[in-house]
């Protein structure tokens, strides 16, 4: 059987063929007039992207490195700030700021759950400095509602609000400055269908001003000399230049999506991961798995609970050799009791049916029952029947 390396995993993605020629073929020094063009015109693309008027940086790190830059250019040593961790990315928060020397509160929620509102409220106190979230916590599956987290946060004049949207921006709705969200943080590696290597965050007033009074130290990550290299068109330090070529690309690929408006095709972007996820539940539902999410499920990837029969190493395992597919285990302790199959980005109706096809067959062989063939992929489609999309109507007819 011929196999066809393919990424089901919330990161890296498949990447988007026109944004791999664009990096292959980009060559320009990045202190010349034409990647000041490209970069200029890459910033306020992320603008409208991210659905912001705030001001926009990209840097050459992972999402990490604009994690870390949202600790070391807004708080002090000392400083009183509330992580809310359900996940492995919730507590990189909480490593990320006691790095930094904050005095760090937590609201914590189980693996699989997602926050409550009212344990948010009550550690909400005046003296916290800063609040930071995942909207997606791509390690159990769950999606975060920031909205409300946004409205708590804004009750009280001083936090500031920081979320990890690094797998949310493009599988889910965000109204940044309206709900008043202070810095917001997107990777390459995601939605937007390149490698890893630049990260990406729209950053408010309210936050600038914060950098000025902020002591934690900060050298390559200093936000306030890249806001000052980007008015000039620049970066600060020597940028990933083949990878801002490549993420022009795919955002004229979704301005495209959206019929050369970038805003709808962001919407319609967002849309067909919600589309693919609610196959993929369908279809998992239907071999008899279970969501480990199923109380708030993302839109950027599906998480499953292992069969009793079998774990989740040997399941992906499965998937690597038999299929050439990757789809992603558990985190640390959460490895071989759960896998991921990621939506994200440059993955479509055909890659959902094939991979939930490849599913049939794995469960079937790493458990040893009888599994009904076709049923996953009946019901992802019935799903999208469900969905209205495609304009098929429930008689058959189009």
């Amino acid at each position: 059987m011929l196999r066809k390396n393919r990424l089901f995993t919330p990161g890296p993605t498949p990447l988007l063929p026109s944004a791999q020629t664009a990096m292959a073929s980009y060559g320009a020094h990045h202190r010349t007039a034409d990647f000041r063009a490209l970069f200029t015109r890459v910033l306020t693309d992320l603008k409208e992207f991210i659905g912001t008027q705030n001001d926009v940086l990209v840097l050459t790190a992972s999402g990490t490195g604009f994690m870390e830059a949202s600790v070391s250019n807004l708080t002090s040593p000392g400083d009183k700030v509330l992580v809310l961790t359900a996940g492995k990315f919730g507590e990189r928060w909480v490593s990320v700021a006691k790095a930094f020397g904050c005095d760090v509160k937590t609201v914590t929620a189980p693996y699989g759950e997602t926050l409550s509102m009212d344990d948010v409220r009550k550690h909400l106190t005046p003296e916290i400095r800063c609040v930071y979230l995942q909207a997606t916590e791509s390690s159990t599956g769950v999606r975060h509602d920031v909205e409300a987290v946004a409205k708590l946060v804004r009750a009280l004049p001083d936090p500031l609000l920081v979320v990890d949207a690094i797998t949310g921006l493009g599988t889910t709705h965000f109204d940044v400055d309206g709900w008043g969200v202070d810095v917001i943080i997107g990777g390459s590696q995601k939605a937007l269908m390149i490698p890893p290597g630049l990260a990406y965050g729209a950053i408010s007033e309210r936050a600038w001003q914060r950098m000025e009074t902020t002591k934690s130290p900060r050298y390559y990550f200093d936000l306030r000399k890249e806001r000052k290299a980007a008015a000039k068109a620049e970066t600060a330090y020597t940028p990933a230049t083949a990878m801002f070529a490549g993420l022009a690309a795919a955002l004229d690929y979704v301005r495209q999506m959206g019929d050369g408006n970038l805003a709808a095709g962001r919407k319609a972007l967002v849309e067909n991961a919600e589309l693919c996820a609610a196959m993929t539940r369908a279809g998992v539902q239907a071999l008899g798995l279970k969501l480990f999410a199923a109380q708030s499920p993302a839109a950027a990837l599906t998480a499953v609970a292992a069969p009793l029969a079998a774990d989740s190493t040997t399941i992906c395992k499965r998937f690597r050799d038999q299929f050439g597919a990757v789809v992603a285990n558990g985190q640390a302790e959460m490895k071989g009791q759960l896998f991921r199959i990621a939506h994200i980005g440059y993955y479509d109706y055909l890659d959902t049916i094939g991979v939930l096809a490849a599913l049939e067959h794995v469960i079937a062989e790493v458990t040893g029952k009888a599994v009904e063939f076709g049923c996953a992929v009946r019901a992802a489609q019935e799903a999208v029947v469900r969905s209205s999309e495609f304009g098929v109507r429930k008689g058959g007819g189009s």
